[in-house]
């Protein structure tokens, strides 16, 4: 089962044969024993960090973090943590210890680990080293956490988000006792950084289980996401929708394409529809203006995650949109291509496509067919090299300046003007045409 690359396999008969223990340890046991490629390799050893660089004396070393017994071992292109058995100090901000103990017993090293599923090493010579049951929890798909759950969450909140994350890219159900521990504690994870709460989200929203995750745990998205409270069992009271609004939220997501921005747009597309909501004078509810409140919640959220500039700006835009209709023909959709751009548009779709998968099924048939008909529509625009964009019109700025536009706003206005024509199929998009077709103007 356990393969090791090149790389490991050095690392690890170099220690040995240097009279150390040496074991991979965490996520990569993990990954191996469920048949899956391992993202990295953590080397735990009983090596003293000293010891460790003594070891691998002229090869590429990077001392990483020596006050936590860390050293970095670049082999051919491959970075190896390399980390001294440990036990952890006192946690005084919810992440990291104060202060760490070096001990020559992996078993104390394994017990201040997050999850039993990332509690096991390996060797070749020794095997699986498992002291928390974590191969039985991988074997049933469960996250439990090592020992005491509140002492390991108090410890490092972030794995709060973890256990979640866990369990959405895995599968896994959370233990109940760990479950209860994370609802007990899910406050503490105001005291992390939000670059790191906002890794941990994105990896759950792109995970498999996504959707039972945000139901099952909504409570504790609330801490990191305000924006999405009053959502849980918000009846919508419209035939389009047989959930509530946190259940549409989470079909949504669970039908959204697993990128990022557009995973966050579908989790706050309709964020805003509970101060939104009005009932008419028969009773069913309307959300007119959602997406405006929606737009505005999500980029408070994202600014305080502080989320890079290109996903804020799509998953913005996209929420903007969610709830824009589009003909389906190719006027409509030309100038939705110049408004939004094509990557852009194409996103939209699949929004909009995830957004009526979250709906009634009974109504929402013909919604499905338009939007695989934008589509089309839109791939034919392009193959053709239709002109729905300045970039593709076949006068600029010089030509019609030549013409007798001033520069400036009216030029601004002149060129608007002649793609307008273009797209409506007023003009042709030739040079000559477009110029005598701007007389209009002068």
């Amino acid at each position: 089962m356990f393969v090791l690359p090149p790389q490991v396999e050095f690392a690890i008969n170099k220690l040995t044969a240097a009279g150390y223990e040496a074991y991979i340890v965490g996520g990569c046991v993990r990954d191996v024993m469920r048949l899956a490629e391992p993202s990295d390799y953590d080397i735990t050893t009983s090596a003293l960090p000293e010891q460790v660089i003594a070891v691998f004396k002229g090869e590429k070393i990077i001392e990483t973090g020596l006050k936590h017994g860390t050293v970095t071992l670049l082999k051919e292109g491959m970075p190896l943590e390399i980390t001294t058995y440990r036990i952890d100090g006192d946690y005084t901000d919810n992440r990291r210890p104060n202060s760490v103990t070096f001990t020559a017993n992996i078993k104390e090293d394994l017990a201040r680990r997050d999850f039993t599923v990332n509690a096991m090493a390996f060797s070749p010579k020794i095997g699986i080293v498992d002291a928390f049951g974590g191969k039985k929890d991988l074997k049933n798909g469960i996250i439990r956490s090592v020992g005491d759950a509140d002492r390991r969450f108090n410890e490092d909140a972030l794995r709060i988000m973890r256990a979640l994350r866990f369990a959405s890219v895995l599968g896994f159900t959370i233990a109940e006792e760990t479950k209860k521990s994370i609802i007990k504690n899910r406050e503490l994870l105001k005291n992390i950084s939000a670059e790191r709460i906002a890794a941990e989200l994105i990896k759950l929203l792109c995970g498999k289980n996504a959707k039972d995750i945000i139901l099952e745990y909504y409570e504790v998205l609330e801490v990191i996401l305000p924006e999405i409270k009053g959502m849980q069992g918000f009846d919508q009271k419209n035939r389009w929708h047989i959930y509530d609004v946190l259940t549409h939220t989470a079909v949504a997501v669970e039908n959204t394409p697993s990128i990022p921005a557009l995973k966050l747009a579908a989790l706050l597309h309709d964020c805003g529809k509970p101060d939104t909501f009005f009932t008419d004078d028969k009773g069913v509810g309307h959300f007119y203006g959602h997406p405006e409140i929606s737009f505005k919640k999500a980029k408070t959220a994202f600014a305080r995650l502080k989320l890079d500039n290109a996903t804020t700006e799509l998953a913005l835009t996209l929420i903007k949109y969610h709830d824009t209709p589009i003909e389906p023909t190719e006027k409509a959709v030309k100038r939705a291509l110049n408004k939004i751009t094509p990557d852009v548009f194409f996103s939209l779709l699949d929004i909009k496509r995830a957004d009526n998968l979250a709906q009634n099924p009974e109504l929402t048939a013909d919604a499905l067919v338009t939007i695989d008909t934008l589509g089309k529509i839109a791939k034919e625009i392009i193959e053709k090299g239709d002109c729905f964009s300045l970039k593709d019109l076949a006068v600029n700025g010089n030509d019609l300046i030549n013409a007798g536009i001033p520069a400036g706003k009216e030029l601004g206005k002149a060129l608007d003007f002649l793609l307008d024509a273009v797209i409506s199929e007023r003009v042709k998009n030739e040079k000559q045409a477009l110029l005598s077709y701007l007389n209009i103007l002068l």
